[in-house]
């Protein structure tokens, strides 16, 4: 008899730990997931992520200075389409600080003064 008792003991053990998880359990998880998808869906938010931070630069704004040659009006109306707070012109070997600006549009120019990047940060 004790052979089949441990056998038994196994298949009951295993088909309890199958069971579906209590009712209370699986209403949390789904109310949690639920919230989760609807804070995901709101309108306006960027399923991509790539969206800039509030108040920081948006490069992607003053792409359309790339190729001319900057002049002042230029470099300025770019910082403001890009919703930076400070602009500045970088020349080739030019000395510049490493630091990170979000707020702050680089405009990289040519031997010749022509834009050839523009970046934030």
């Amino acid at each position: 008899m004790s052979r089949y008792a441990i056998p038994a003991l196994l298949l009951t053990l295993t088909l309890a730990a199958c069971s579906a998880p209590a009712p209370d359990e699986q209403t949390a998880a789904t109310e949690q997931s639920q919230a989760a998808a609807a804070e995901q869906a709101e309108p306006g938010a960027d399923p991509t992520g790539t969206a800039p931070a509030p108040g920081s630069c948006d490069d992607t704004q003053a792409q359309w200075i790339i190729g001319k040659t900057a002049t002042p009006a230029d470099t300025e109306q770019a910082g403001k389409d890009a919703k930076a707070t400070a602009v500045r012109t970088l020349k080739p070997g030019e000395a510049a600080t490493m630091e990170f600006n979000p707020n702050r549009l680089n405009i990289d120019l040519d031997d010749k003064g022509a834009v050839t990047a523009v970046r934030c940060g």
